[in-house]
């Protein structure tokens, strides 16, 4: 009973660790990005480390397990390169440069929505409107945007904390003013949607390529040399960029390769297997929370009664999507209708697969 217990909560901590990591790194890239930091060869170097790190372990422990590469696998992991660790990385931290950590990470729960309804169109997630945990689904999923918009929008009275105070060293006015909220959310919005798209591709993917840790290599091998290829395009004549000290940066590359590319791919690719993409992206508002108490501390931004009834309302939504995750997973397919349902919706999934492969059907 009890190891039954640890296999049903594993995926729940993993993906809870998981947007731990995401948040931290938002607070270090955010220090690195004011620093003066490239977002560019953020993305290149982050994915390099991530390769020279997570290669040899593919190599040693999937050299039994590992397929055969094909066209359609090819093609699917530059797509997935190009797709988060060029396009979403680059225009995510060139939007958190032009705001602040806790709005980049706010924007960011639009990501279980794009996903939601992705998932939905191609017959990944089953959504049954007149089922009582479809219900919960989508009412949570709209709920947890709901707060995220809260804490993004509304601003209500501050919540005095001693440790908010101005301090020297922070964000001046003058940095501030160099800030585009709009242009920013622009950029951000446009990586999410990249995100969701990666998310349900590489779903796709990890059933003809199932072996994880070669995945992950390869994507972020993908991804170094792509954002390499951006990054001497757009900016050749500044060679600076790619300079490397002991410095915030330095750890941004490090822990950015390590803990966000590296092990969230392969991590992401393993519950993405258990739960589907939908269950992944859900608790992402989890890392809006926990970026704007870190950021009260690391960069003096004050606390509104705004942000804390958003985060009460991202919490009620995250408990409805997880209860109609579990119900959809435990209920029995009793009658005939729903197992001629169920037919339906894996010969969809299987076209839907086809269609994202690129595989041509005769």
């Amino acid at each position: 009973m009890d190891c039954k217990l640890v296999k049903q909560i594993k995926p729940y901590l993993a993906v809870i660790i998981l947007q731990c990591g995401y948040a931290g790194f938002s607070i270090i890239a955010k220090f690195a990005l004011d620093q003066g930091m490239s977002h560019y060869t953020l993305s290149v170097y982050r994915n390099v480390i991530a390769t020279v790190v997570f290669a040899p372990f593919a190599l040693v422990f999937e050299r039994k397990i590992r397929p055969r590469m094909t066209f359609s696998v090819m093609y699917k992991i530059i797509l997935l390169a190009l797709l988060e660790p060029v396009i979403d990385q680059n225009l995510y931290y060139a939007g958190m440069k032009n705001t602040t950590a806790t709005f980049t990470s706010a924007m960011c729960n639009v990501v279980p929505a794009i996903t939601f309804l992705l998932a939905w169109a191609l017959r990944f997630e089953r959504v049954n409107i007149r089922s009582l945990h479809s219900q919960a689904k989508i009412m949570g999923t709209l709920v947890t945007v709901g707060g995220a918009m809260i804490m993004t929008l509304v601003n209500g009275s501050v919540i005095g904390l001693p440790w908010t105070k101005r301090k020297p060293g922070f964000q001046t006015t003058d940095e501030k003013a160099h800030q585009n909220p709009v242009k920013g959310a622009l950029m951000i919005t446009a990586g999410c949607f990249c995100w969701s798209v990666f998310y349900v591709l590489q779903t796709t993917t990890l059933k003809a390529y199932p072996a994880g840790l070669s995945l992950t290599s390869l994507i972020c091998m993908a991804g170094a040399l792509q954002g390499a290829a951006l990054t001497l395009v757009v900016e050749r004549s500044n060679a600076e960029i790619w300079s490397i000290g002991w410095d915030i940066k330095l750890l941004a590359y490090v822990y950015g390769g390590i803990i966000c590319s590296g092990v969230a791919y392969y991590v992401s690719g393993i519950i993405l297997k258990q739960k589907g993409p939908v269950f992944v992206t859900s608790f992402n508002p989890l890392n809006m929370i926990i970026v704007a108490v870190t950021s009260s501390f690391v960069f003096a931004e004050q606390l509104n009664m705004g942000k804390v009834t958003g985060a009460v309302v991202i919490i009620v939504g995250l408990y409805l999507v997880i209860w109609g995750k579990g119900g959809d997973e435990t209920k029995p397919l009793s009658d005939q209708t729903e197992m001629k349902d169920q037919q339906k919706e894996t010969t969809n999934n299987n076209l839907s697969a086809n269609v994202l492969s690129g595989d041509n059907v005769v």
